[in-house]
């Protein structure tokens, strides 16, 4: 049975955990070209306070905060290679980094994309709160205003992929400052805002350990049934 350990980093900057990711995924890419190849592994953290900005035309210009504002917040601002435009992590909002062998698994980007926030759909309705997804938007989001038919994102994707190995991955908000979504345009979509499990739940919100360990299972489960169907398939059509 296929199986995907869990590396928990902590809370820890965003750069130092960029780097244990590129350590990984070479892990995984030597493991394919060593005849011995693995399903992956799952790194999860906590930034420090942090936006990133993609490579993406016009992602800069979604950053509002000048740097006075940025320093008062203690928020620093990083370049990174995922996809997508600009987002912010900190304390209080769970980013998971799966390094799959997309290969392994034959899963195609945007199976991949649907995986990731089927988890993060599952991790909610764990503890009662209902994850949809946008078809004009890559996302998990949540009723809002219902009245107004608002849907507010909960969690957030971006993704690279090398050789076909990925990066980066996803984020949950459970407990993060919210104020410093305002920094930015949060994934470069005006108008769409951004909430939390805290906000959701009141004092019902589930401890970071208890949504770690959730979306962990989730994550793993979900690989699972890529990994028996990928091995269905070769043995239905073998070479």
């Amino acid at each position: 049975m296929a199986t995907l350990p869990v590396i928990d980093l902590g809370r820890m900057p965003y750069r130092p955990a960029y780097d244990l990711q590129r350590d990984h995924l070479e892990e995984v890419l030597a493991a394919r070209a060593a005849g011995r190849p693995e399903c992956g592994r799952l790194l999860l953290v906590e930034h420090e306070p942090v936006i990133t900005v993609s490579a993406r035309r016009g992602a800069e210009a979604h950053l509002l905060a000048g740097p006075e504002t940025l320093t008062r917040e203690g928020v620093t601002v990083e370049p990174t290679d995922r996809g997508g435009d600009i987002t912010y992590h900190g304390p209080g909002q769970l980013v998971a980094y799966p390094i799959l062998d997309l290969n392994t698994l034959m899963l195609n980007l945007h199976e991949y994309m649907r995986l990731l926030e089927q988890a993060v759909i599952d991790t909610c309705a764990a503890f009662g709160v209902e994850g949809r997804r946008d078809p004009t938007a890559t996302g998990v989001w949540v009723e809002h205003a219902p009245q107004d038919g608002v849907l507010a994102k909960v969690g957030a994707m971006g993704v690279r992929v090398r050789r076909w190995v990925s990066m980066h991955g996803l984020s949950l908000n459970v407990d993060p400052d919210l104020r410093h979504f305002q920094l930015i345009v949060p994934c470069g979509l005006s108008g769409r805002p951004v909430t939390s499990l805290r906000q959701l739940l009141g004092e019902r919100c589930p401890s970071m350990r208890s949504v770690k360990a959730t979306l962990a299972d989730a994550l793993a489960s979900l690989v699972r049934e890529a990994a028996d169907n990928a091995e269905a398939h070769r043995a239905a059509h073998p070479d």
